[in-house]
């Protein structure tokens, strides 16, 4: 038994069933962004002077990765109309640019995100800030012998029978007196950075750029992680339609062409939804 309107647009909505689904699909995924950007205003909103970070992101690479989805949005939409036009190739051409651009936006992101796990912020027992990247630490074992460590690896290290505690730790950075110095630098003003170190005994708390630093990382980590989430989904699924999904074109073109173009109208959501969450969380 065949199923109805799996190549046919229905009477009622105009549309064949996997494209319904879809835009139903979509609208569930505006709610759930929706909601992310919500929490983003209402926090930045109530967020206290100084307390929300600004141009700790590299706007060049944010930049780059805004073009590469935006020439992803045009290889997918020509897949497309090349399998309407009957150009298999053509097809199979764009649709791997697509991913190539997929796999480039993904690479890029992971680059920043192992960025922020070696940049470090310090408060100081004296109220100060240290902030900078991790350079390296050290820690004295038992016998208070000293080890340096490439990159920070906590409070302790090691197993219990020969627990190593933190002397001291160097960051490649800058001090500051108070928080907003960091967070709401003067425009146009930079800081210069040099080697210092810090010794365990004036360390009041240490953290790297995570979502635990603050509200700001907390939430660009879990909307850039979501979206990245929803690139690799979306390749995952033009991959298997590039690949062995693609013998559909010979025994019912008409209905793999409708699963490409499904296949797009995801992916051009996740291109919108990255227009939104580069001017906000780069540019802001």
């Amino acid at each position: 038994m065949e199923i109805p309107y799996n190549t046919k647009p229905r009477p009622d909505t105009g549309l064949y069933n996997a494209k319904l689904g879809m835009w139903l699909f979509l609208a569930s995924e505006v709610m759930l962004f929706g909601g992310l950007f919500s929490a983003y205003i209402l926090l930045r909103v109530g967020a206290a002077p100084g307390a929300w970070p600004h141009g700790v992101l590299n706007v060049k690479l944010g930049t780059i990765n805004t073009v590469i989805l935006a020439f992803s949005a045009i290889t997918t939409l020509l897949a497309w109309a090349a399998l309407k036009q009957k150009q298999f190739s053509s097809y199979k051409i764009y649709h791997a640019l697509t991913l190539l651009c997929a796999v480039v936006f993904l690479s890029i992101k992971s680059y920043e995100y192992r960025d922020k796990f070696h940049h470090f912020q310090v408060v100081k027992a004296d109220g100060k800030y240290v902030d900078g990247h991790i350079e390296s630490a050290t820690y004295l074992d038992a016998a208070n012998q000293p080890h340096v460590e490439e990159g920070f690896h906590g409070l302790t290290m090691g197993p219990s029978t020969n627990l190593m505690k933190l002397a001291s730790v160097t960051l490649n950075g800058f001090e500051a007196d108070t928080l907003k110095e960091i967070n709401e630098p003067e425009p146009g003003h930079q800081h210069e950075h040099s080697a210092i170190t810090i010794l365990a005994a004036e360390i009041k708390k240490i953290g790297f750029y995570g979502p635990a630093l603050n509200n700001y990382l907390a939430l660009y980590f879990t909307m850039t992680a979501l979206h990245a989430l929803h690139i690799l989904g979306g390749a995952v699924v033009i991959g298997y339609l590039w690949g062995p999904g693609s013998k559909m074109w010979k025994t019912d073109p008409e209905r793999f062409t409708n699963r490409v173009e499904v296949s797009g109208l995801f992916w051009h959501f996740v291109d919108l939804v990255w227009i939104f969450l580069f001017p906000v969380l780069y540019l802001t």
